[in-house]
């Protein structure tokens, strides 16, 4: 049996360490990309109807060995007053759909009708999800007149931006009317979390790629002149972008089982990868290689935000480190990973210890990749309460899994500051001031701790043999904290084991530990409740994809960066 045990929950699930997790082998767009090459996935651009300034439709369809799903995408002309990244706009540069199968003339021109529209137009299930996304104005001018003038665009200004287009929302799991997950789970293709949601983004950058040329095209021809082909190279560099606020923080909260699952194939594969006795040369040869082209990502990352440029800062002395540690390292001795781990968390960060944790699982694709597929949750289980355990296991459950909140004096008002609520005008999920708004009676659930601890305190005089059920029927408001204590007992990396409303929480921790499962890089927090993301960033595009390309474009290849 193997002697290396997973991490302790009270240390991964401090809100600190979760937002110091970085993409690894396991993050959703790379188990995408894997699997497309891997099943020889074929894709085409079936439409392509766009005029002179912009408007139009474009359909590029990825076939499958079962299914084919299609991403219909419409341009639109945008008054630049009308340009909001709100969830609550009602106008985009562009919108889109992926379309269960093939559509029809007449689905596109239903579609037309409505995913123009978003909230305010109607989908079907043959509609798997809904996405809208605006440029990057000045990025985007100065790409378009760069090819139209016969010149490429300026790569000091790209890897500054890094995107043409940013996504504002990309909804599925029956958001708007689309299909709901339970429809598409058993696919083999969405069986790992946000798979839909990841094809759509992957199509939409084919798109945004094409859609830039034509409209160089277009101008040059205008001027009696031919474009410039935007380069390959420069073009692999180009992802999609994300802002993302508060809106994604409580998702982590309100999806635990789903959350533990994400945790929990972490820590299994880096269980795993800790436990291997000896590594083969050619497996310490890519992680060195892996190293070293990490280093062209760290050195390129920035952000003005002052808790990122500490941990920019941190990340790259302990990046300093590892490489100094690494030339006296000796991969020939037994557990050699276990043994570079050990060296990590005794005198790195957190965020280099998550960095080399993630780094660590990259020459082990047969060891780990098949964990992607434990990571989804029937999160619409109807989870019964156990009526029958007694109050005294029940208090024991609380003290191992909230201990922290024990300790917590819920009374001081810097433990209790803010409050979740959903703003009635924005439509978003915000965190107000609980003492200086008047919030506190629209407060969403979202204080586990808080709600353990008063769980606790009501248990105090009942005996220890009582069953739950008995104290439920006395007093009932505790039934959701009692549920939640029950469903993290069995899964322990369900729950953030810190005060999710004190004065002191930081949003982006939530935010960044989401988004690090998705497979983003290069955080740029704006603030501490929304951050700017690139996905994609140095993928092949799908008419590029191979199994040679498929996994390690998270990296970027250090021969092409130093030119």
């Amino acid at each position: 049996m193997s002697a290396i045990e997973l991490r302790d929950p009270n240390l991964v699930m401090r809100l600190a360490r979760l937002g110091s997790f970085h993409q690894s082998r396991l993050s959703f767009m790379r188990v995408l990309t894997r699997r497309l090459a891997s099943e020889g996935w074929r894709f085409e651009q079936t439409a392509f109807d766009v005029d002179d300034i912009g408007v139009g439709h474009a359909v590029y369809t990825a076939h499958g060995p079962d299914h084919s799903y299609s991403l219909v995408a419409f341009a639109h002309d945008l008054p630049p007053e009308s340009r909001s990244d709100r969830v609550i706009a009602e106008a985009w540069d562009a919108t889109f759909t992926l379309f269960d199968g093939v559509p029809t003339d007449a689905d596109i021109a239903r579609l037309s009708q409505n995913i123009p529209l978003q909230e305010a137009g109607r989908v079907t299930s043959r509609e798997l999800s809904v996405s809208r996304a605006n440029r990057s104005v000045r990025l985007w001018e100065h790409v378009v007149s760069q090819l139209a003038a016969g010149q490429q665009p300026d790569t000091d200004q790209i890897e500054a931006v890094g995107y043409l287009m940013r996504t504002t929302a990309v909804y599925g799991s029956g958001k708007l009317g689309a299909a709901d997950r339970e429809m598409l789970a058993d696919r083999p293709e969405f069986q790992s979390p946000f798979q839909v949601e990841m094809l759509s983004v992957f199509l939409t950058r084919w798109f945004v790629r094409d859609l830039v040329q034509h409209m160089a095209d277009t101008r040059a021809a205008a001027a009696g002149q031919t474009a410039a082909a935007l380069d390959p190279g420069i073009a692999r560099s180009l992802g999609i972008g994300n802002s993302t606020g508060l809106g994604m923080a409580p998702f982590l909260l309100n999806h635990p089982l789903l959350f533990n699952n994400w945790i929990t194939a972490r820590e299994e594969a880096i269980r795993l990868v800790r436990d291997i006795e000896t590594a083969t040369p050619a497996e310490v040869t890519l992680f060195r290689e892996l190293v070293q082209r990490s280093q062209t990502t760290i050195a390129a990352w920035r952000s003005d935000h002052p808790a990122q440029v500490k941990k920019l800062a941190d990340l790259r002395a302990d990046l300093a480190s590892i490489t100094t540690y690494l030339d006296g390292f000796s991969f020939s001795d037994s557990h050699p990973w276990d043994r570079l781990f050990q060296w990590a968390v005794a005198n790195l960060t957190s965020e280099g210890q998550e960095w080399l944790a993630s780094l660590m699982l990259e020459p082990y694709g047969a060891k780990v990749d098949h964990l992607a597929a434990r990571m989804a949750a029937d999160t619409n289980a109807n989870f019964r309460i156990s009526g029958g355990m007694t109050v005294g296991a029940m208090r024991k459950q609380i003290a191992d899994i909230y201990g922290w909140a024990l300790d917590t004096d819920w009374k001081m008002p810097a433990n209790k500051a803010r409050a979740w609520y959903v703003s009635e005008e924005k439509l978003e999920p915000r965190l107000g001031e609980r003492f200086e708004e008047p919030i506190e009676e629209y407060e969403q659930p979202l204080a586990p701790g808080r709600d353990a601890a008063a769980l606790f305190e009501a248990l105090t005089h009942w005996p220890d043999d009582v069953q739950i059920a008995e104290f439920l029927l006395r007093h009932p408001r505790h039934r959701h904290t009692v549920r939640r204590v029950q469903i993290v007992g069995r899964a322990p990396y369900a729950e953030i084991r810190d005060n999710t409303i004190s004065s002191t929480i930081l949003p982006i921790d939530m935010l960044r530990c989401k988004l690090s499962f998705f497979g983003a890089t290069q955080f740029d927090p704006r603030s501490d409740r929304w951050v700017r993301i690139c996905l994609y960033g140095n993928a092949p595009y799908p008419d590029e994809l191979s199994p040679d390309n498929a996994d390690f474009w998270i990296y970027p290849d250090v021969t092409e960066a130093s030119t």
